[in-house]
């Protein structure tokens, strides 16, 4: 895994460094304290880190083999979301990550039912704000193994992922490394077939304007090859009678 960059802009992976001919952006989004950064890294390493310092979005890249290709994977992490006296508070920020990425990752905890209740206006936004309102979308409960502080029925979350047609996953970001890559894993699995493949040398976009001070080679004539051909042919028979 690498980081990227740790600004509040994004930017697209260098070419140059990601030769692989399929790139899949997930945003991951949540309430504060819900374990997104967790989550990302530990599916990106396979690590579990505690402690982290405050989220200001960070973007990572780890190139993966799906299906037997190269594919390489950006993951968006984004700031925790809060709630003030107008409601839910979106950074802008939170707006760029949502419309840039491919696919969005929505995280509550189960220790906290703020977190909780805000999935359902965080839905309604990520469907306004992508320009593709079919984005798929999915729906992680974190910190399943904090059994005895939990807040979150175990019904609630798969009901609810029902009612706003998400896949559904209660994972353990501490304790289960498969779990956590089970949900990401999936989701890139089902973006790459959706996203068309494309030859890893075919140029990305239009096709570049040839310079025009390079005159574009045209194809060999056939017949103008053979007739020059019968011509060197008749000059070496010519040059061997007259000897």
């Amino acid at each position: 895994m690498r980081l990227i960059q740790n600004m509040s802009t994004i930017t697209e992976y260098p070419s140059a460094e990601c030769p692989s001919s399929r790139v899949i952006k997930i945003a991951v989004i949540g309430g504060s304290g819900v374990g997104k950064t967790a989550l990302v890294v530990r599916f990106l390493t396979k690590r579990f880190i505690g402690d982290y310092e405050r989220n200001v979005g960070n973007l990572y890249s780890r190139e993966v083999q799906i299906d037997g290709e190269q594919v390489a994977i950006q993951v968006q992490d984004t700031p925790g979301l809060q709630v003030n006296a107008n409601g839910l508070s979106y950074s802008e920020q939170v707006s760029r990550s949502i419309q840039w990425a491919d696919a969005v990752v929505m995280v509550y905890s189960v220790t906290d039912c703020r977190s909780f209740d805000l999935i359902g206006q965080l839905h309604q936004f990520v469907t306004r704000t992508h320009p593709d309102r079919s984005i798929p979308i999915i729906l992680v409960a974190n910190k399943a193994d904090l059994l005895h502080v939990r807040r979150v029925d175990i019904q609630e979350g798969p009901l609810l992922a029902s009612a706003l047609t998400c896949s559904f996953y209660e994972v353990s970001a501490s304790e289960d490394y498969s779990q956590v890559h089970g949900a990401f894993h999936r989701l890139c699995v089902d973006l790459a077939k959706q996203q068309p493949q494309t030859p890893v040398n075919a140029p990305s976009g239009t096709e570049k304007k040839r310079n025009p001070l390079i005159p574009r080679p045209k194809s060999p004539n056939m017949q103008d090859l053979k007739r020059r051909f019968k011509q060197v042919l008749s000059a070496k028979v010519r040059t061997v009678t007259s000897v």
